[in-house]
Protein backbone atom coordinates (compact mmCIF):
# COMPACT_ATOMS: atom_id res chain seq x y z
CA UNK A 1 0.00 0.00 0.00
CA UNK A 2 2.91 2.25 0.85
CA UNK A 3 4.49 1.45 -2.23
CA UNK A 4 1.49 2.98 -4.36
CA UNK A 5 0.86 5.58 -2.50
CA UNK A 6 4.89 6.77 -2.91
CA UNK A 7 3.97 5.94 -6.63
CA UNK A 8 1.03 7.65 -6.97
CA UNK A 9 2.63 11.03 -5.36
CA UNK A 10 5.91 10.47 -7.16
CA UNK A 11 3.83 10.53 -10.93
CA UNK A 12 1.67 13.61 -9.40
CA UNK A 13 4.54 15.45 -8.22
CA UNK A 14 5.99 15.04 -11.68
CA UNK A 15 2.96 15.80 -13.76
CA UNK A 16 2.88 18.87 -11.83
CA UNK A 17 6.65 19.69 -12.72
CA UNK A 18 6.37 19.10 -16.61
CA UNK A 19 3.12 20.61 -17.08
CA UNK A 20 3.21 24.05 -14.75
CA UNK A 21 0.21 26.19 -14.45
CA UNK A 22 -0.35 28.88 -17.11
CA UNK A 23 1.72 32.53 -16.08
CA UNK A 24 -1.12 34.89 -15.73
CA UNK A 25 -0.36 37.91 -18.21
CA UNK A 26 -1.94 41.40 -17.68
CA UNK A 27 -2.74 44.25 -20.25
CA UNK A 28 -1.41 47.74 -19.30
CA UNK A 29 -4.49 50.40 -18.42
CA UNK A 30 -3.34 52.47 -21.32
CA UNK A 31 -4.12 49.94 -23.61
CA UNK A 32 -7.67 49.12 -21.58
CA UNK A 33 -8.28 52.86 -22.16
CA UNK A 34 -7.63 53.21 -25.97
CA UNK A 35 -10.18 49.92 -25.99
CA UNK A 36 -12.78 50.83 -24.22
CA UNK A 37 -14.57 52.97 -26.25
CA UNK A 38 -14.37 50.43 -29.62
CA UNK A 39 -15.38 47.46 -26.99
CA UNK A 40 -18.61 49.52 -26.27
CA UNK A 41 -19.66 50.45 -30.06
CA UNK A 42 -19.27 46.64 -30.55
CA UNK A 43 -21.39 46.14 -27.44
CA UNK A 44 -24.00 48.46 -28.63
CA UNK A 45 -24.43 46.50 -32.71
CA UNK A 46 -24.15 43.13 -30.99
CA UNK A 47 -27.09 44.07 -28.03
CA UNK A 48 -30.22 42.97 -30.71
CA UNK A 49 -28.62 39.61 -31.59
CA UNK A 50 -27.65 38.88 -28.09
CA UNK A 51 -30.75 39.21 -26.71
CA UNK A 52 -32.81 37.18 -29.67
CA UNK A 53 -30.16 34.69 -28.96
CA UNK A 54 -31.24 34.97 -25.15
CA UNK A 55 -34.87 35.03 -25.86
CA UNK A 56 -34.23 32.11 -28.60
CA UNK A 57 -32.04 29.96 -25.60
CA UNK A 58 -34.96 30.70 -22.54
CA UNK A 59 -37.57 29.09 -24.79
CA UNK A 60 -35.53 26.06 -25.80
CA UNK A 61 -34.56 25.53 -22.07
CA UNK A 62 -38.44 26.03 -21.70
CA UNK A 63 -38.85 23.14 -23.95
CA UNK A 64 -36.62 20.99 -22.09
CA UNK A 65 -38.06 21.24 -19.32
CA UNK A 66 -41.80 20.38 -20.37
CA UNK A 67 -39.75 17.02 -22.14
CA UNK A 68 -38.56 16.29 -18.58
CA UNK A 69 -41.91 16.40 -16.85
CA UNK A 70 -43.20 14.68 -20.02
CA UNK A 71 -40.84 11.57 -19.25
CA UNK A 72 -43.03 10.97 -15.69
CA UNK A 73 -46.19 10.48 -18.00
CA UNK A 74 -44.72 6.85 -18.53
CA UNK A 75 -45.09 5.31 -15.42
CA UNK A 76 -48.40 7.29 -14.54
CA UNK A 77 -49.97 6.18 -17.98
CA UNK A 78 -48.89 2.61 -16.64
CA UNK A 79 -50.33 3.06 -13.13
CA UNK A 80 -53.39 3.99 -15.09
CA UNK A 81 -53.65 1.41 -17.38
CA UNK A 82 -53.43 -1.22 -14.61
CA UNK A 83 -54.65 -0.02 -11.88
CA UNK A 84 -57.09 2.55 -13.10
CA UNK A 85 -58.22 0.11 -15.82
CA UNK A 86 -61.80 -0.94 -13.71
CA UNK A 87 -62.19 2.92 -13.43
CA UNK A 88 -61.94 3.98 -17.09
CA UNK A 89 -59.14 5.29 -17.32
CA UNK A 90 -57.55 2.99 -19.90
CA UNK A 91 -57.97 5.71 -22.50
CA UNK A 92 -56.06 8.03 -20.87
CA UNK A 93 -53.33 5.93 -19.61
CA UNK A 94 -52.51 4.78 -23.09
CA UNK A 95 -52.15 8.31 -24.37
CA UNK A 96 -49.68 9.26 -20.88
CA UNK A 97 -47.76 5.89 -21.81
CA UNK A 98 -47.12 6.85 -25.46
CA UNK A 99 -46.31 10.75 -24.67
CA UNK A 100 -43.87 9.64 -21.92
CA UNK A 101 -42.38 7.04 -24.24
CA UNK A 102 -41.97 9.45 -26.86
CA UNK A 103 -40.47 12.33 -24.23
CA UNK A 104 -36.87 11.29 -24.23
CA UNK A 105 -36.89 11.47 -28.20
CA UNK A 106 -38.15 15.18 -28.03
CA UNK A 107 -35.83 16.10 -24.96
CA UNK A 108 -32.54 14.29 -27.50
CA UNK A 109 -33.90 16.16 -30.59
CA UNK A 110 -34.63 19.59 -28.23
CA UNK A 111 -31.28 19.09 -26.41
CA UNK A 112 -29.19 19.03 -29.72
CA UNK A 113 -31.30 22.01 -31.30
CA UNK A 114 -30.02 23.96 -27.37
CA UNK A 115 -26.79 25.43 -29.00
CA UNK A 116 -28.49 26.48 -32.03
CA UNK A 117 -31.09 28.46 -30.69
CA UNK A 118 -29.47 30.29 -28.23
CA UNK A 119 -27.63 31.65 -31.60
CA UNK A 120 -30.47 32.81 -32.55
CA UNK A 121 -31.01 30.65 -35.38
CA UNK A 122 -33.84 28.53 -34.24
CA UNK A 123 -35.99 26.15 -36.37
CA UNK A 124 -39.44 26.08 -35.97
Amino acid sequence: MKKKLLLLTILITLAFWIFPAPKAKGIDPVTIALLAPVALKVAETARPYIMKGLAGGVKGLIDCGKDVIDVFRLPLGLLQSTIGLPFGYLGSGVRNMVLGGVAPLKLAWHTLLLPIKFTGMALQ
